[in-house]
């Protein structure tokens, strides 16, 4: 990897979450003690309540014990690799089994790693940085994937996936989720006018105001195409996704960029809103309706949001 990798794969791994499952307080005592100084370390007491906080907080790796009540270690990450939203979160399995079919049954359940109790603070550490630094550098190559080349937002095919993850993760819990269709107003008179170099730029502007103007960590901007992009808001209700819509055209008017082509004289966007409130229909085409919305805005004056 370059230098810009590195340093971003350093950065994840001193803000690595690391979920600690096992029954026994003593073992989780001895693995707070050993790691709890150089990561965010959380700890489930079963199988399900791991599964839980994997659901609604994924971790960066998981130590587990395999002996547990009720839910067993091998079950539970069985189950985890099984779910397509946390599946790729790394198990190392820590146990006081030592026979070799037990060592086995770790890795046919999905484990990246077996250690033997009491465990031995250095091998310990050791291992979890490996395999943090793995599962970063495997995340950045990821994301490298699905960013667009020019503004460096999320492209149409992490758009799809996202989209589809959120909507999925939205009918589960029986929450919202809202999206936002935003199109830049006369833009492609603006391209005519200014030029493509010129055009590009104010691309990659207005991509990064957007970005500015989502403030959680679940809320992202993805370009559609063109000169179109859409806004996810997962357990957004439609009077938030209108809040967030009229902060971007906003921040947009506010860059005031010249566009003496526009009856608005400066650069602006549209925007069509979209929302599956709690408990409703989510077979909704989010897509679908955001874009006839977006084609409301754009037919009544547009510098707007419907």
């Amino acid at each position: 990897m370059n230098s810009a990798t590195d340093t971003l794969a350093k950065v994840s791994l001193e803000n690595a979450r690391i979920l600690v499952v096992d029954d026994q307080p003593i073992n989780i005592q001895v693995i707070n003690q050993i790691l709890g100084g150089s990561f965010q370390l959380r700890f489930a007491k079963s199988g399900q309540e791991a599964l839980d906080i994997c659901l609604s907080d994924p971790p960066d790796l998981i130590l587990m014990d395999v002996i547990m009540p009720n839910l067993d270690g091998l079950t539970t990450c069985k189950i985890i690799k099984n779910t397509p939203n946390i599946s790729d979160i790394p198990v190392v399995f820590i146990t006081s089994l030592q026979k070799a079919e037990e060592e086995n049954a770790c890795w046919q359940a999905g484990g990246i790693d077996y250690m033997t109790k009491p465990v031995n603070p250095l091998p310990l550490t050791n291992r979890v940085n490996a395999h943090l630094t793995q599962k970063f550098q495997a995340d950045l190559l990821k994301k490298l994937a699905y960013l667009d080349g020019l503004t460096g937002v999320y492209n149409r095919r992490y758009l799809d996936d996202y989209l589809a993850r959120q909507t999925s993760q939205a009918k589960r819990t029986n929450h919202a989720i809202s999206l936002l269709m935003i199109d830049i107003d006369y833009f492609k008179q603006f391209n005519d006018e200014y030029g493509h170099l010129v055009a590009d730029d104010q691309l990659k502007l207005t991509a990064s105001t957007l970005k500015e103007s989502l403030h959680r960590p679940t809320d992202i901007v993805a370009r559609y195409g063109g000169e179109e992009f859409i806004c996810v808001l997962p357990d957004t209700g439609d009077e938030g996704a209108k809040h967030v819509a009229e902060l971007i055209l906003k921040n947009i008017r506010a860059l005031e960029i010249p566009h003496k082509l526009s009856p608005h004289k400066y650069l602006t966007v549209s925007v069509g809103t979209a929302t599956i409130e709690a408990k409703q229909n989510y077979n909704t085409d989010l897509t679908a309706l955001a874009d006839k919305n977006l084609y409301k805005a754009k037919n009544t004056g547009r510098n707007k949001a419907i």
